[in-house]
């Protein structure tokens, strides 16, 4: 068994590990216990009560934090033509509009966050699944990122203002970053409302029974608090 270091012990020590804590208390207490020396990520993990091997039973939509994720995003645009024009006025970081481009990536250059698409530009795309896929990077029309040339300024900014995608792995689980532990509590809370609201709109018609079953929250290497999962789907940015 791995052994955890003195920061995390003492991290620990702050944590009542039997105790549901309400979704303001755990974000509050997630800052308090991150003791990496870099501006620790904020973490949601959430165990559904959903049978990912069932079609009607998949999780996967976007949600823009009101607060962002504490961090430059570095957009990649595939588009040609009037879409790679569009995409340069959204601010989209690099454009993929030459077979330069394509083969660079193709070769394992993915130094951005966000990569959309234009429909008309996805059969070149498509035969970068070996690249995009493992890193998350693949455009895809569920996710948003598959739009029309008139709607790359939209997605682009939308992305770069903290636009997260969220979906169900083959665990059942749900993990998704909400900002910075250099966050103030309030914005914490705010983004962690704002997913929590994601989640259950996308809630799929094959759900049965309870639908969001245990809840934690974490820093990058600190310790999990669990979160009251009544009181976290009940939770709104008034409160």
């Amino acid at each position: 068994m791995a052994k955890h270091g003195k920061k995390y012990l003492e991290a620990l020590a702050k944590v009542n590990v039997e105790q549901n804590y309400s979704p303001r208390e755990a974000v509050t207490l997630a800052k308090e216990t991150s003791y990496a020396k870099f501006d620790a990520t904020i973490e949601v993990h959430i165990r559904m009560g959903l049978d990912p091997r069932q079609a009607d039973q998949q999780v996967r939509d976007v949600v823009v934090l009101p607060h962002g994720l504490g961090k430059t995003i570095r957009v990649l645009v595939f588009a040609q033509g009037e879409g790679a024009a569009k995409a340069q006025e959204g601010g989209a970081d690099f454009v993929a509009d030459t077979d330069e481009m394509i083969n660079k990536i193709a070769a394992g250059w993915t130094d951005f966050d966000v990569a959309i698409s234009t429909p008309d530009m996805m059969a070149k795309v498509g035969k970068l699944g070996r690249v995009l896929g493992p890193r998350s990077l693949m455009p895809n029309p569920k996710a948003g990122t598959v739009c029309a040339a008139e709607d790359l300024p939209r997605v682009i900014n939308e992305a770069k203002a903290g636009r997260v995608e969220f979906r169900l792995d083959k665990t059942a689980n749900i993990h998704v970053p909400i900002g910075k532990a250099s966050f103030t509590s309030d914005k914490l809370f705010e983004n962690f409302a704002a997913l929590l609201e994601a989640i259950k709109k996308a809630r799929p018609s094959g759900a049965k029974g309870t639908y969001i079953r245990k809840i934690s929250v974490a820093a990058t290497m600190g310790p999990g608090l669990k979160v009251d999962p009544l009181q976290a789907v009940t939770i709104s940015l008034i409160e």
